[in-house]
């Protein structure tokens, strides 16, 4: 229970901050492709309460990693009408996109931050595990949302890519995604993917802020 209430402390931050702004650049997206639904709906917000499902954010996650050690989640979807986009087939992947490339970012300002707080000396530990964990969350959300399965992001990227008659078989799978996800969690083939797209993305991530960590070292 102590270790379960430590990570809490270190994680609690980056993870609100991953959420948050996931599911407002989903909203921001829409918006730009010609869809205001979730701009009315209030959902284009830094306000993480606007974002957070009390069940996916909170007690499947928690349940998850006293269980099985992984921690899976959703927030509240982003209400989207695809067919108000503009050219909603080639938009949706756009839109789907928006969500894990907010995470990428922020993972690179989660490390810019780790490289500031040892450039100006700052010997507490508590702030050097909340950035080493801002970047792990948002690196693992970016390869978790990025998975193939349809309503995950990944999924609409693939739907978006297919050719109609596939894509509309393919979108069939949809209500049926959370429990396949589920099952690949438990069944440890879902590393199969995070792994390998994890490591791509801390490498490009490394690549990207090597500049200035260098500079600043």
């Amino acid at each position: 229970m102590d270790e379960l209430i430590r990570n809490i402390a270190v994680y609690a931050l980056p993870v609100l901050f991953a959420i948050t702004l996931h599911e407002a650049a989903h909203a921001y997206a829409a918006k730009y492709f010609g869809d205001n639904t979730a701009y009315a709906a209030g959902r284009m917000s830094l306000n993480p309460i606007n974002h957070i499902d009390p069940f996916g954010t909170v007690v499947i996650p928690v349940l998850l990693y006293l269980t099985t050690g992984f921690v899976f989640g959703y927030a509240k979807p982003v209400p989207i009408d695809f067919a108000r986009l503009r050219h909603p087939k080639r938009d949706m992947a756009w839109v789907a996109l928006a969500g894990p490339g907010a995470n990428f970012v922020m993972a690179l300002m989660w490390l810019v931050f780790a490289a500031l707080l040892v450039f100006f000396q700052v010997n507490e530990p508590y702030p050097h595990k909340v950035a080493q964990a801002g970047v792990l969350t948002n690196l693992l959300f970016f390869a978790f949302n990025l998975v193939p399965i349809p309503p995950l992001d990944g999924g609409r990227v693939l739907t978006s890519i297919l050719p109609h008659r596939l894509a509309w078989k393919f979108a069939k799978i949809e209500p049926y995604g959370f429990f396949i996800v589920l099952a690949l969690i438990y069944l440890k083939v879902l590393n199969f993917w995070l792994v390998p797209v994890f490591y791509l993305a801390d490498q490009a991530l490394n690549l990207i802020a090597s500049p200035l960590t260098l500079l600043l070292h």
